[in-house]
């Protein structure tokens, strides 16, 4: 397993490249790729409030995240969450209704400035979180590992990256 530096510098990365792709939609950025789709804004916020939320995870606040019954967590951490880990890659699936934005940032640089922030609190809870040899309890998933928790979460970006024209 990748230590919380390694698995940190993917989530930078991945929020990198989104943002290069934010930046390179132009007149797209407010219109949904196709009907019932998010707008390039809207898959940015979405990316922001699932790092947001994700960082309330992590930090062990109360977050918006479903909260599974205790005796599902080990179900839906076997099939999604160690599913997504060993594959490299999410499946289709939707979201919950705090986390599907009606909008989104206005401007590519507002998306800009709003990824950076949740992934400045997403990567400070993480980085605190692994000092404290202490592992996360998900209300989704359960007990899992900072490392594995921070590599779901650069998946979920990248999955949206390429929802983004270029």
């Amino acid at each position: 397993m990748a230590d919380v530096g390694t698995v940190l510098a993917g989530n930078r990365a991945a929020v990198d490249d989104l943002i290069a792709a934010a930046d390179r939609t132009g007149a797209a950025w407010t219109t949904p790729r196709a009907p019932g789709k998010w707008s390039p804004s809207q898959v940015v916020e979405h990316v922001a409030r699932a790092l947001e939320e994700s960082a309330n995870v992590v930090a062990g606040t109360p977050s918006k995240f479903p909260t599974f019954p205790t005796m599902l967590r080990p179900i839906v951490r076997g099939l999604f969450f160690n599913r997504v880990l060993r594959q490299g890659r999410f499946p289709k699936a939707k979201t919950t209704k705090a986390l599907d934005p009606a909008t989104g940032p206005a401007t590519p640089a507002e998306a800009r400035r709003r990824l950076e922030g949740a992934l400045a609190q997403f990567d400070q809870a993480c980085r605190t979180r692994a000092a404290s040899g202490q592992i996360i309890t998900s209300t989704l998933f359960g007990a899992v590992s900072v490392e594995d928790y921070a590599k779901f979460q650069e998946l979920h970006t990248r999955h949206h990256r390429a929802q983004l024209p270029g």
